[in-house]
């Protein structure tokens, strides 16, 4: 099992039993990126993120870790 392989595993754990958590810091990593580049990039970050948490709570092949989702 090379590295990316072992990094793939221990994610897929860490969103198992915390997928909220990792959502929240998915959410607060746009938020300070955002204000640290003035707002100039908003609607780029959110949608960054979002395909992030989707990313991560497909690692499983279930669609049920992360449910803090941007609705707009």
């Amino acid at each position: 099992m090379g590295f990316l392989d072992k990094a793939k595993a221990a994610a897929r754990v860490a969103v198992d039993k915390g997928g909220d958590k990792v959502g929240d810091a998915v959410d607060k990593g746009v938020k300070e990126a955002d204000k640290r580049s003035g707002g100039k990039v908003t609607d780029k970050l959110e949608t960054a993120g979002d395909k992030t948490k989707d990313y991560l709570d497909d690692l499983d092949g279930k669609d049920d870790d992360i449910r803090n989702r941007r609705t707009t």
